[in-house]
């Protein structure tokens, strides 16, 4: 099955340039190429797309606008945020639109096209240093835990084996990895995620945790710390070269 990309960037020779990357997949097609995000859903009806680059900075309707026109489509695609500055406002502007990823445009290439597989079978994505920021400023929220004394706590619905798998979404582990901890097939994960998403009214694995985040299920603050550690041992050291002594 091929995945139907959208790039939407201001930028020529950036578009062109994830234009090219895209469209070296066999399992991958740019199907609609845009410099704003202006009357874009009516574009995307008339291509249709299953995924969006979406980029923030954009004259006219920037992406986090366009963003939100997008997910109020009809089965709206997947989209992808790529940004060049890692601000809260960006990331938290971006999920709350309704996208289901956020990259910084220095990605690598590799990181960007996995993003693309893993958002368009329904995951979601955001690179390790915006997980760090996200966590953090959920662990700041004045009103973590108080839906349960004040309102509709939703994974008070949740069964014991649901809210194993939520927790372990929460730390970052992928389905296999979390087949592989509670001991059980990748099928029967997909099946804990799905009911979850459905219980929760959550659109995806983001949603999900943010969720168990306020409602008192996980620590931000030591799931931040476990990120950032996993952010550095990620990161490839820097290469020093020692200046040679004049003869």
């Amino acid at each position: 099955m091929t995945i139907r990309i959208a790039v939407v960037e201001d930028q020529a020779m950036v578009r062109a340039g994830l234009a090219m990357v895209v469209g070296s997949q066999p399992d991958m097609t740019v199907a609609l190429e845009a410099s704003d995000g202006f009357n874009l859903p009516s574009r995307l009806a008339q291509h249709p797309v299953d995924v969006v680059l979406m980029d923030i900075q954009m004259p006219r309707v920037n992406g986090i606008q366009a963003t939100r026109a997008v997910m109020a489509m009809p089965d709206p695609p997947r989209v992808i945020v790529l940004t060049t500055f890692d601000t809260d406002e960006h990331l938290l502007g971006a999920i709350r639109a309704g996208a289901s990823g956020f990259l910084l445009k220095d990605a690598e290439p590799e990181v960007l096209l996995s993003a693309i597989r893993t958002v368009h079978e329904g995951e979601a994505v955001i690179s390790s240093r915006m997980t760090v920021r996200l966590l953090e400023f959920i662990g700041q929220l004045p009103d973590r835990g108080l839906q349960a004394q004040h309102g509709e706590r939703l994974t008070a619905t949740l069964t014991s084996r649901e809210h194993e798998v939520l927790e372990a979404m929460a730390r970052g582990a992928s389905n296999p990895e979390i087949a592989a901890t509670l001991q059980l097939s990748e099928a029967t994960v997909k099946s804990h995620v799905g009911r979850i998403f459905a219980k929760t009214r959550s659109r995806d694995r983001v949603q999900a945790v943010i969720l168990a985040f306020q409602e008192g299920l996980v620590d931000p603050g030591e799931l931040a710390s476990q990120a950032s550690r996993r952010s550095m041992a990620q990161t490839p050291a820097r290469k020093t070269t020692t200046a040679k002594q004049p003869k």
